[in-house]
């Protein structure tokens, strides 16, 4: 005898936004200082990965393509994150180098919204994030030709199998010149906090030639 599984009411799902507030005058006039008093917050709470956000970028034939990524730098120049530059999302930062990033916090019951162009950071980064990481990310930067299609995981462990057989005796693991990092640098920024029967706060700050202008949307 078969039992029926239950099926959720995924139009019943909710939850009421009664945490916080955002006002004009709760924010810095700054987009990166508030987004960095954000960031903060979200660290204290223990946010789950508070450093992942959603990176959308457009394929050549106009295609919306979106994953999730980490921060790994944050300074006034914008938003890093480090990368196969032969990957899905390197070949489509290629061809148009525009990108969306989302930051979901919703221990904080708060988003942050991201756009501006996007461009290599220099070589000089690359290298000091990429010695930074453990020895078994970089191996797996090089074991990995990120996006491509393989025969399957065992050919992957393989890969991985020889480098670390390769550099036993060693720490010395080269970046391959295929994998570096990108910054946004932003053009846009929109904070969110969640209110109450819908109606949340959405404050956007766009920068011009003067600095950052600072204007409330409707939920």
């Amino acid at each position: 005898m078969h039992t029926k599984t239950k099926q959720t009411d995924i139009a019943a799902i909710r939850m009421e936004y009664e945490m916080a507030q955002l006002g004009e005058e709760d924010i810095a006039a700054d987009a990166f200082i508030q987004f960095r008093k954000w960031f903060d917050e979200a660290i204290e709470r223990h946010v789950l990965e508070p450093n992942a956000m959603a990176l959308s970028t457009v394929s050549a034939d106009g295609k919306p393509s979106s994953r999730i990524v980490l921060l790994k730098e944050l300074d006034s120049r914008g938003f890093s994150f480090f990368t196969n530059y032969k990957s899905q999302k390197g070949k489509e930062l290629d061809n148009r180098p525009y990108a969306a990033l989302l930051f979901f916090w919703p221990e904080l019951q708060r988003q942050v919204r991201i756009t501006g162009s996007v461009e290599k950071v220099t070589a000089q980064e690359s290298d000091a994030y990429f010695k930074s990481r453990p020895k078994g990310s970089r191996l797996g930067a090089i074991a990995s030709p990120q996006s491509e299609e393989i025969e399957n995981r065992e050919w992957l462990d393989s890969q991985l199998a020889d480098l670390e057989k390769n550099y036993a005796d060693t720490d010395d693991v080269p970046r391959p010149a295929h994998w570096g990092g990108y910054r946004l640098v932003p053009d846009r920024l929109e904070f969110w906090q969640g209110r109450k029967s819908r109606l949340h706060d959405r404050l956007v700050y766009e920068r011009d030639r003067s600095g950052w202008n600072v204007s409330r949307l409707a939920p």
